[in-house]
């Protein structure tokens, strides 16, 4: 493994974020600020955040190539064979809070990651996805989210769709509320089988995916009009999405125990939430709906 194998997958990745950045910008009429910023443990990375906008409230879209002497504990937990292994880790992640309530928040990630040794060759691996969380679901959203994801892996053997929306389901699970946190898509982490350019090419389409897969319902639901009612329900399900970076998540952990740049890692929270004490919904109501019908794991296509 050398920059001659990385140099590809860098450019990749900052080519994906300008043209990511650029469509939304399109769609809200403002525009992201950029943060270039360097790690003294190794590396950096360039945020792009665009807050208080038309459409996207608060939207973060970070580049990072960071690097260090020894893994972590969250990384070499489940692979105890890593422990003690210098690392390198590259990649694109992003979270966009829109400000209407009808239009969904979306995270995506496309992350690669080495960990090496002088005596030993170099372990390395693919892992991503993208998943969406609705705050007042439409099937036809939830069908168009899956129906992208699928056909973008279609073109590649095996059952990966199955298997890696499988996986989002598991992953974006809040274990302390027993719910889903949104209504999944892909997740998959650890993905180095069928060679390198063939994990390099899989990897790949999952990133191309997303704003196809975002897009459309952004451009449906943006203008939808909703009052304090809709706005009060989605800062309060905004929690749970808190609740879940904060707890759960892998980067979010990975990032604060290796060092990371705290502003960087917490940029997928939103701008404003509420948390209500043992507040529930009218029964039959579309809030209730959120949890009852569509934040349960089912197949939407």
């Amino acid at each position: 493994m050398n920059e001659t194998d990385l140099n590809p997958l860098r450019s990749w990745l900052l080519d994906l974020q300008d043209r990511i950045v650029d469509a939304l910008a399109c769609e809200d009429g403002g525009s992201f600020s950029e943060d270039s910023w360097q790690r003294s443990e190794g590396g950096g990375g360039r945020s792009r955040v665009l807050e208080d906008g038309v459409v996207i409230e608060k939207g973060g879209i970070n580049f990072s190539e960071v690097s260090g002497a020894s893994l972590p504990a969250s990384a070499s937990a489940h692979r105890p064979e890593l422990a003690g292994r210098s690392w390198r880790a590259m990649g694109v992640s992003l979270v966009i809070h829109p400000r209407n309530p009808y239009v969904p928040t979306a995270h995506m990630n496309v992350r690669f990651f080495v960990a090496e040794h002088p005596d030993a060759a170099p372990v390395w691996w693919f892992g991503g996805g993208f998943d969406l969380t609705p705050y007042y679901g439409f099937d036809e959203d939830c069908q168009h989210w899956h129906r992208v994801a699928r056909d973008a892996l279609a073109v590649f053997p095996g059952e990966l769709y199955a298997q890696w929306k499988e996986g989002c389901d598991r992953y974006f699970y809040l274990k302390h509320r027993q719910e889903q946190r949104g209504i999944g898509g892909l997740f998959f982490d650890d993905f180095n089988s069928g060679g390198w350019e063939h994990c390099l090419a899989v990897w790949r389409a999952v990133g191309e995916a997303f704003l196809p897969a975002y897009l459309p319902i952004l451009q449906k639901r943006r203008q939808l009009p909703y009052g304090e009612h809709e706005r009060n329900f989605q800062l309060y399900r905004r929690g749970r999405y808190v609740e879940f970076n904060l707890v759960y998540d892998r980067g979010t952990l990975f990032g604060l125990q290796s060092g990371g740049r705290t502003e960087a890692i917490l940029m997928s929270l939103p701008r404003e939430v509420h948390w209500r004490y043992q507040w529930q919904p009218e029964p039959g109501s579309r809030e209730e709906q959120l949890t009852s019908y569509y934040l349960q794991p089912r197949s939407w296509i």
